[in-house]
């Protein structure tokens, strides 16, 4: 019977005793390289790795029995976050990737080798595991490590830093106080679970809390890292085991509050300040103007900082918008104050509908006081001009009639009027209509701007209650985020 025949009918004897005959064989190289001579007679790690080497196919899955799955163990460590873009929604870290397996063809005793128990041996001359990450998009500037530890019980450790430029759905709704959750999976592009397992090399709590190589120096803090094991189909046939790790950083807010959030506080208060500019100069106009150009401005310088998607705007910007929104509409309501209060000769009496809401209803219902001093002001003068014009223009005189009979167009008896009389007495009458308009409209005139007063007041409290309104809702939204 030839050996075919055996190998045939009893195939586990036939690969025992070739299992046997390969490690007589390495013993029996390891004694030849331990008598050779030369100057690597007494190194004794080049033996080992001659040893090691002899024989080896870096091709093959290092397992004796290929129904044994090779478990892959996986740490991760971030070192440093070098960029976040928004924009492209990519995400840009620096991370320590450690990986240990088992190679069951890299054993040896380290009796036969002066006890040396492990030994580095290049990369290129060993079975690596083909785990990737899905979220890959380009490749970054990582430094080349061209060794591996590889310890007496033929556990291999790979260790090497990487930089890892990777799709993330970044929200930037919150900024300057959002905080993100990018993924990392480390698949195997091409073994199935049967034939690839991966595993954490530490337990998942110590992973989350482990800070130790992150350089805390930058714009975005670290909070923790997240890890969750499962095994996914494709076609329902076929399973593959990933190891996702979520990287969980938030942003430091500080650089962006003073430079973005603070001189649009400032322009706000002046903006409020500016009420108490008096509505009937023209000062209050020109200034609102300045405040209003003067944000145009800084929402130009602060454009480029503000992160830009196709996606979504952040809520920072639509603050800013209201503000200005907000500027707007205060400049509209000085200039429809001005006009109120402006004195103009063809200016209409107000209505009594318009006096009853703004000079009597509405200083009661808003305690508004400015009102009831003008009130008496006027009420004074009224009083005043009223005694001025009967002590010096009697009802019973004979001025008076022939005053009243010319401003209804009827032409007094000529009789007993001399001519030079008659014209004194119209210029008198003339210039008496002249003064009684101008009273009447210098009336009308106050009564606008006791109107404009009024309604200054209750405008400006309504513009200052919308402003801390939208501003405790914003502090409120930030503060739950940032506190989350």
């Amino acid at each position: 019977m030839d050996v075919e025949d055996i190998g045939a009918r009893h195939p586990e004897a036939f690969h025992q005793s070739d299992r046997q005959t390969s490690a007589a064989t390495r013993e029996n190289t390891a004694k030849k390289l331990g008598s050779s001579t030369g100057r690597f007679a007494n190194a004794t790690l080049v033996r080992l790795a001659e040893f090691l080497s002899v024989g080896y196919k870096k091709g093959v899955r290092p397992v004796k029995d290929w129904n044994t799955p090779t478990n892959v163990e996986i740490d991760l460590m971030v070192y440093s976050i070098l960029n976040v873009d928004e924009k492209n929604q990519v995400l840009t870290t620096y991370v320590w990737y450690r990986q240990s397996w088992k190679d069951e063809f890299l054993v040896w005793d380290s009796q036969d080798f002066d006890g040396v128990k492990k030994i580095s041996i290049p990369t290129a001359n060993v079975w690596v595991p083909d785990i990737l990450i899905n979220e890959f998009v380009d490749v970054g500037k990582s430094p080349d490590i061209p060794y591996v530890y590889v310890t007496d019980d033929g556990v291999v450790r790979n260790y090497k830093p990487i930089q890892v430029v990777t799709a993330c759905t970044l929200n930037i709704y919150n900024f300057p106080f959002d905080v993100q959750n990018c993924s990392l999976t480390f698949q195997s592009w091409l073994h199935t679970i049967d034939d690839i397992n991966i595993t954490l090399m530490r337990e998942p709590e110590e992973l989350s809390k482990d800070k130790s190589v992150f350089m805390n120096q930058g714009e975005w803090e670290l909070l923790h890292v997240l890890s969750k094991y499962k095994n996914f189909s494709v076609d329902k046939e076929e399973y593959y085991a990933e190891m996702k790790f979520h990287v969980v950083i938030r942003r430091r807010p500080l650089f962006y509050t003073v430079n973005l959030l603070l001189p649009s506080i400032f322009l706000m208060v002046m903006d409020i300040v500016g009420f108490y500019l008096p509505p009937d100069s023209g000062e209050r106009v020109s200034f609102k103007i300045t405040l209003l150009l003067g944000y145009s401005v800084f929402l130009i310088i602060v454009s480029d900082t503000l992160p830009a998607t196709a996606i979504g705007t952040p809520l920072i910007g639509v603050y800013f918008v209201v503000c200005m929104a907000l500027l707007v509409i205060s400049l509209t309501e000085t200039v429809l104050i001005v006009r109120l209060v402006h004195k103009q000769d063809l200016q209409p009496p107000v209505p009594q509908w318009l006096k009853y809401l703004v000079l009597e209803r509405a200083p009661v219902l808003f305690c508004i006081h400015k009102k009831h001093r003008l009130c008496s002001r006027l009420s004074s003068q009224s009083t005043d001009m009223e005694n001025y014009k009967e002590n010096n223009y009697g009802s019973g005189s004979q001025h008076e009639r022939e005053g009243g009979l010319l401003g209804l167009h009827l032409t007094p008896a000529k009789d007993n009027v001399p001519p030079l009389m008659d014209n004194i007495l119209q210029e008198v009458t003339t210039i008496r209509h002249f003064l009684e308009k101008r009273d009447k409209c210098r009336e009308i005139a106050k009564e606008w701007l006791q109107v404009g007063y009024v309604l200054d007041v209750l405008l400006f409290r309504v513009y200052l209650v919308a402003v801390v309104a939208y501003s405790i809702t914003l502090g409120t939204l930030w503060s739950v985020w940032q506190a989350a």
